[in-house]
């Protein structure tokens, strides 16, 4: 029965992880590396992360930096972000690419915050499915006579207060992230 709840946990935090990294790569209005995480650069015909060409910094509140370690690959680098969704233009001194990160209107603002709030509800959706599955789990013991009644209504319980463990935290990293998105 300790293996359900080790699953239980596990995977919830794998749901939980899956939308930290969905959040780093929402762009607030400031410089954030976590942008470039999905796009991937032509390198000699290998299609490679930008980060393992490049090192990529911040140089001001919304201004990325980067710069490749082989300056041939600056214009394929360019050209992945044009063609990326991020939405931003690329600027090229021949060095470095510089990327200005925008200050986001307040009904962009509003926008993202509707979208980060669908992802965390897919979290929880995701949460609460684990939970019906590790309670089915549960079941099929009971029913095999592996498990008494009692065990079964314990075990019910200790599902639900994981389960609420875990949606608390996805409620305070929906409301951490909308902080920093309503900041100006």
């Amino acid at each position: 029965m300790d293996a359900i709840f080790e699953k239980a946990n596990e995977k919830m935090e794998k749901s939980i992880n899956a939308l930290k990294n969905d959040y780093a790569a929402v762009r607030a209005g400031r410089a954030n590396a976590n942008v470039l995480d999905k796009i991937m650069v032509d390198y000699y015909g290998t299609p490679t992360h930008i980060n393992q060409m490049a090192a990529v910094s911040i140089a001001e509140a919304r201004i990325l930096v980067i710069q490749p370690w082989d300056v041939s690959t600056l214009h394929p680098i360019e050209k992945a972000i044009q063609i990326s969704d991020i939405g931003i233009n690329p600027q090229n001194d021949g060095k470095v690419i510089r990327l200005m990160f925008p200050q986001l209107t307040e009904d962009r603002r509003k926008e993202i915050v509707k979208e980060i709030s669908k992802r965390a509800e897919d979290a929880k959706v995701s949460v609460r499915s684990i939970r019906r599955d590790c309670i089915e789990s549960l079941k099929s013991l009971k029913k095999k006579s592996e498990i008494t009644e009692d065990d079964l209504k314990d075990g019910e319980t200790k599902l639900q207060k994981i389960t609420d463990k875990f949606i608390n935290n996805i409620e305070e990293i929906l409301k951490a992230k909308e902080k920093e998105i309503m900041e100006i």
